[in-house]
């Protein structure tokens, strides 16, 4: 029996992990389908206060789980495949493992959504981004692309105006499904050139490591050309990684876990963290800030339920 399990070993599952670990909880960590979580998968994180010269993904990552080691957190490979809400103690099942606990925090973040061709892979970190915000400062007077046909994709491509010497919004339709207003203000930015129907065939150079151009193929046509770019942007969306929560706790439309109170979910005893219930801000920082806060409810919740 655990007071606390956690699962997602990112930086909401690794803040609340240290939090609860002070607390002389115990926690578990079981580290899902992508340890370490986004941060894992990035080169530089520049704006994660307390790194003026900035500090690698993984770096970070990996101060964080010796410093949740340090206070006594335990960590487990593999990723949940089941678990039973429905009453306390919660049963958890991760591979050929079952766990029981009197508490969860469900830090599982959400998995961007990729283009799913090899050289993008590859070049993921280096110079292939999903997060305009965590990457757009690297790309100061270069040509970059964005692939996206939604809000976010007129969002991200708006905001790398701001870096980006050019910006190219590829989208495989001519339509968009981006609300009228998003769409306009893409449209009336001078910076941002619109190629329609494309999709991207291939992103180079993998041997170089680094992005330098893309090879793209016009859907009706079928002819393909080559772009010259120093970046590209993934814009097409995120998948919250909650799927085996479905009818026990309230979630919205896209599969976001819905809280209130800060962390908690519609379950006493189970609190959420980090992109699984947010799909705003998506940033280390306010999954690390949403960890702290899960933590703190969950220490509170055991103190009100003992015995």
């Amino acid at each position: 029996m655990h007071k606390v399990l956690i699962i997602g070993s990112g930086c909401a599952g690794l803040t609340a992990a240290i939090y609860a670990a002070r607390a002389d909880l115990a926690p578990v960590v079981l580290d899902g389908y992508e340890p370490g979580g986004q941060l894992a998968l990035t080169t530089m994180v520049e704006n994660f206060p307390g790194f003026p010269d900035g500090i690698l993904g993984p770096e970070l990552i990996e101060n964080a789980r010796k410093q949740a080691q340090r206070f006594g957190t335990e960590f487990r490979a593999g990723a949940v495949t089941a678990a039973d809400l429905s009453k306390r103690p919660f049963t958890i099942t991760a591979g050929n493992e079952t766990y029981q606990t009197e508490t969860l925090i469900i830090a599982a973040g959400a998995s961007a959504r990729m283009l799913g061709i090899d050289s993008e892979k590859h070049l993921l970190g280096h110079g292939v981004s999903t997060c305009a915000t965590c990457d757009g400062f690297f790309f100061r007077g270069k040509d970059i692309v964005v692939v996206g046909g939604g809000d976010t994709a007129m969002e991200e491509a708006t905001f790398l105006t701001k870096f980006a010497k050019t910006v190219t919004l590829l989208h495989r339709r001519n339509e968009f499904r981006a609300t009228k207003i998003m769409l306009d203000r893409a449209h009336a930015n001078e910076k941002i050139k619109f190629m329609t129907p494309y999709y991207i065939e291939e992103i180079n150079d993998v041997t170089a490591k680094s992005v330098e151009r893309v090879r793209v193929r016009n859907i009706e046509t079928q002819e393909t050309q080559e772009i010259e770019t120093s970046g590209v942007f993934v814009a097409i969306g995120h998948d919250p990684n909650t799927k085996i929560f479905k009818g026990q706790l309230d979630m919205n439309a896209d599969g976001y876990l819905t809280t209130h109170d800060g962390p908690k979910t519609n379950i006493e005893g189970v609190f959420a963290a980090g992109d699984v219930q947010d799909h705003n801000y998506r940033q280390a920082i306010t999954a690390a800030g949403s960890g702290c806060m899960a933590a703190i409810e969950a220490e509170r919740f055991l103190s009100g339920h003992k015995g």
